[in-house]
């Protein structure tokens, strides 16, 4: 039987090496995404296993659209990867713009509980999966991180919470929490700074979206008796070490 994985944010990053990584091993992946083109580009690559979705993820109304509107054959949602999520800003918390706060809730939040919420029946039904991403900044707070680690803590939190009540349901839930990872993160983060984007991951050797796109996979394909709750990773050059201290 052909599964089926309903990816968001998978027009760059993440979520579109998960779409190809998906279908390279046999699956359907409803890709969903703001960006018609690059979903559909996306389509003219992988064929016709792929379902381009093209919403705002934080359109509720067009959200609901395009999940009426999935076709027969992608109805059957066995994996929801809760991919879509971005930083904006990276000023003090008294310095940053509540515009910028709230587009990473609305997002990062708001957009993800919804979704979740009107994929669980399908995802009892078939005992499927959820793998929400978040980031090593659910943990480990940093200057300028302000509302983006509160809004991957909730992610990290919501998917304990998941985890608990959908106990017997055999519905497995994890949360991945990626640390430096070179995508468009940055360049959304910094309003088009590609500079600063270059500067971040020059010399780093950070993980790539391949390697995000394995860790799902592998994730989403272990023994259905197997449950990761939550994994954390890093590229070896980054740690958590060097708490600041001010002198003076």
């Amino acid at each position: 039987m052909t599964r089926t994985a309903f990816i968001t944010g998978a027009t760059s990053g993440f979520g579109r090496a998960a779409a190809k990584r998906f279908i390279e091993a046999g699956w359907q992946v409803v890709a969903c995404g703001r960006r018609a083109d690059r979903l559909q580009a996306l389509r003219d690559e992988l064929g016709d296993a792929l379902h381009p979705a093209a919403f705002d993820i934080r359109d509720e109304a067009a959200m609901r659209a395009a999940l009426d509107a999935l076709p027969e054959r992608f109805r059957g949602i066995d994996l929801l990867v809760n991919n879509a999520g971005l930083a904006q800003g990276t000023r003090p918390a008294q310095d940053a713009l509540l515009s910028d706060w709230k587009t990473m809730i609305d997002t990062n939040v708001t957009a993800l509980v919804t979704l979740t919420h009107a994929l669980l029946p399908v995802l009892i039904a078939r005992r499927g999966a959820i793998i929400n991403v978040s980031s090593t900044a659910a943990t480990y707070p940093y200057p300028g991180g302000n509302a983006y680690g509160g809004s991957k803590a909730f992610v990290s939190q919501f998917s304990l919470g998941l985890r608990a009540d959908l106990h017997g349901t055999g519905v497995r839930v994890t949360t991945l929490e990626p640390g430096m990872a070179e995508t468009e993160f940055t360049l959304v983060r910094t309003h088009g700074d590609q500079a600063a984007s270059d500067a971040l991951y020059r010399d780093a050797e950070p993980m790539t979206a391949d390697d995000i796109a394995g860790t799902i996979f592998w994730i989403a394909t272990l023994p259905p008796h197997l449950n990761v709750n939550r994994l954390e990773l890093m590229p070896t050059r980054q740690s958590f070490a060097g708490f600041q201290v001010h002198r003076g």
